[in-house]
């Protein structure tokens, strides 16, 4: 399926659907909390922090602060105290690499 077919089947998606999807997404990432965003940003290219700054962008009257205990769970602070491990070398740079990946050209 080419990319341009697949965002078109996308906009059909919907909304009530793609809400209990987003949330059940939302529920699994703050359910499994070993999987760390730096792992996430690596691999896939985004986060918690990434979702909490697209549901300000979709149109979340609520702050950053708001918005990242929303997608959390808790306050940031807490999780990270809790829950964030330090970021390896490794984990930075394939950040870095899946980063690129995500300009658009």
């Amino acid at each position: 399926m080419n990319t341009k077919s697949a965002q078109d089947d996308l906009s059909q998606l919907d909304d009530a659907v793609a809400a209990v999807a987003f949330r059940r997404l939302v529920r699994h990432l703050q359910h499994r909390h070993d999987a760390q965003n730096i792992e996430l940003m690596g691999l896939a290219g985004f986060c918690r922090n990434c979702l909490a700054d697209w549901i300000r962008d979709a149109g979340f009257e609520g702050d950053k602060a708001a918005a990242r205990e929303l997608i959390h769970g808790m306050p940031q602070d807490e999780w990270k105290a809790t829950r964030q491990k330090p970021a390896t070398q490794e984990q930075l740079a394939a950040m870095e690499a899946s980063i690129a990946k995500n300009a658009k050209g």
